[in-house]
C-alpha cells in the first residue's frame, strides 16, 4: 500500500470520468445529484471499475464540495489506494502449490459499517500477519481518513483489495486452495476448527453478520464460544480472538 493522505475530492464530469478511467482504486466512491441526467455514462464507467455511486440531494453535494462547482458529481479518494484483486492474488496465491506451502491467510468482510470497527480490524490483522484484505464495493465502511487513524497507521502497511462482492472471489480463493471460514453465531467452536491450512476467514457486519449468500458460499462456519452472559461480541474483538487463535495453531 502507498502512504497515507488527506482524503479529497473531485468535482466536475470530465474529472470524475478521467479519475473513474485513470485511478480507480484510489477512489472511495462517486456522489451524484439525484434525478441528474446525462450521467449514465459516468455509472458504468464507476461499476465496471467497482466504485460505488451514492445519489445525493442537491444540499448533500454542495456539503461535500463547498463553493466548488460540482457539475452535480463528485468522486472521493481513499485515504489509501485500493489494490486490484488479481494482482493481489498473483502476489499471495499465484497457484495451488504455492498456497499450499506457505499457507496464508486472508481476512474478508463482509460489510463492515463502522470506519472504527474496520480500522481495528486491519490494525489486527496486520499484528497477526494477514496476508491481505478484501472488502466488497457496497455496503461497506469507506478507508478513510478515520479508518487509518482507528488504525493507528497500521493500514498502510497490509494490502487492501475492493471486488464488486465477495461471492465473486470465494470460488477463485477456493480454486488456489484456500479454506473458507465464515465467522457466524451457530458455527463450529474454533477451539474445534482445522487452522493448520490456508484459510480465508469472512466476518460479517456489525449487526447482522454474514449475509445469507455469503455464509451458504464458505466451507465452514466457525464461532467463538461465550460461556458468560453475553449473546455476542463487537466484529473486531471477534476478529482478534478468531486470527490469533489461527496463528497460535499454526
Amino acid at each position: 500500500m502507498g502512504r497515507s493522505e488527506v482524503q479529497t475530492i473531485i468535482t466536475g464530469r470530465n474529472a470524475v470520468r478521467e479519475a473513474l478511467e485513470r485511478e480507480p482504486l484510489q477512489l472511495e466512491h462517486i456522489c451524484i445529484r439525484r434525478g441528474a441526467r446525462g450521467l449514465y455514462h459516468l455509472r458504468r464507467i464507476a461499476d465496471k471499475a467497482q466504485v460505488q455511486v451514492k445519489e445525493l440531494p442537491e444540499s448533500g453535494l454542495t456539503r461535500i464540495a463547498g463553493s466548488v462547482r460540482h457539475q452535480g458529481v463528485i468522486a472521493v479518494r481513499a485515504a489509501l489506494a485500493y489494490q486490484d484483486s488479481v494482482a493481489m492474488l498473483a502476489r499471495i496465491a499465484p497457484d495451488l502449490d504455492t498456497v499450499k506451502r506457505k499457507c496464508p491467510r486472508l481476512l474478508l468482510l463482509d460489510g463492515i459499517q463502522d470506519p472504527r470497527n474496520f480500522g481495528a480490524i486491519l490494525r489486527t490483522a496486520v499484528a497477526a500477519g494477514v496476508a491481505g484484505v478484501i472488502v466488497p464495493s457496497r455496503k461497506m465502511a469507506p478507508l478513510s481518513d478515520a479508518t487509518l487513524r482507528a488504525s493507528s497507521g497500521t493500514a498502510a502497511r497490509i494490502s487492501i483489495a475492493r471486488v464488486n462482492s465477495l461471492i465473486d472471489i470465494i470460488w477463485p480463493l477456493k480454486e488456489r486452495g484456500f479454506y473458507v471460514y465464515g465467522a457466524a453465531g451457530a458455527g463450529e467452536s474454533l477451539w474445534e476448527t482445522n487452522w493448520q491450512r490456508p484459510v480465508a476467514l469472512v466476518l460479517g457486519s456489525e449487526g447482522r453478520g454474514l449475509q445469507a449468500a455469503t455464509a451458504r458460499e464458505c466451507d465452514q462456519l466457525v464461532s467463538v464460544p461465550l460461556p458468560g452472559d453475553a449473546q455476542s461480541l463487537n466484529v473486531a474483538v471477534a476478529a482478534g480472538i478468531l486470527l490469533f487463535e489461527s496463528l497460535r495453531v499454526t
